[in-house]
């Protein structure tokens, strides 16, 4: 079931997302070469301890993964994409780095990713980011009133052919608000017009997120961490957005 939010629960969302915001941008400036996940993950548990807010992934058990996550952030490298389950490896010189943050404060939630070069930024890895970021701003771009999901997933789907990257569409964005999981889904390809109705209140969180050479995935032993299943490097960007009468706000981009 599809909850719209008030202007006023909005408001909550964005202050939670604020946090977010700060939380990731700290991670992207410790993301050094020699710097260990688990310290990056330690860093993350602090903030959220400080703020006295609460971790979406601590916990978390939902049908896809090998739960509990126990974890407060994840963290993937390389070919690995989506719910990487931090560890004891220190980052080298060139990895592409993912890290994906919900945390929900005061009963609102706010979700976002981001994707850094360690050090040395190839050329093929710099142009793979741009496109999850380019495909993110399209998407948020088509999310107004009277749009439907099938127009934010079309839009995600045209940069990533334009720039001749395959699509995966088993993960995608989703709606979020009172939990980090709600209605609707949102896959990263779809046909414009379709899909649900896009109403001021909706919250959801856009995620674009490509691998270089493959739509395929695979999870690793760790029962967590979805890896591309040719090796193929990867980029994951996404935002929390609410859809409001003046056009998409995103609650997740720093003030």
């Amino acid at each position: 079931m599809v909850e719209l939010k008030s202007p006023a629960e909005i408001e909550r969302m964005w202050v939670t997302g604020q946090f977010v915001a700060q939380v990731l941008a700290e991670l992207r400036e410790r993301a050094r070469v020699g710097v260990n996940l688990l310290e990056l993950e330690a860093h993350v548990r602090e903030r959220i301890r400080q703020r006295g807010a609460q971790s979406c992934y601590w916990d978390y058990a939902p049908s896809f993964g090998r739960g509990p996550f126990r974890n407060t952030v994840c963290l993937s490298v390389n070919d690995a994409v989506l719910h990487g389950l931090p560890f004891d490896y220190a980052l080298r010189d060139g990895d592409v780095l993912s890290a994906d943050l919900a945390v929900g404060i005061d009963g609102w939630v706010a979700d976002s990713a981001t994707t850094v070069i360690v050090g040395t930024q190839a050329a093929p890895d710099q142009r793979l980011v741009r496109a999850t970021e380019e495909a993110l701003d399209a998407a948020i771009a088509v999310a107004l009133p009277g749009n439907r999901i099938g127009d934010i997933s079309a839009a995600i789907a045209a940069v990533a052919n334009a720039y001749g990257y395959p699509v995966n569409t088993e993960f995608g964005g989703h709606g979020l608000g009172r939990t980090m999981h709600e209605d609707p889904h949102i896959p990263n390809a779809g046909k414009p017009g379709r899909g649900y109705t896009l109403r001021p209140g909706l919250t959801i969180a856009i995620e674009p997120w490509f691998a270089r050479t493959t739509n395929r995935i695979y999870t690793d032993p760790d029962g967590w961490t979805i890896r591309s299943a040719d090796g193929s490097r990867t980029a994951h960007s996404e935002h929390t957005v609410a859809i409001t009468e003046d056009g998409p706000r995103v609650l997740t981009r720093a003030a």
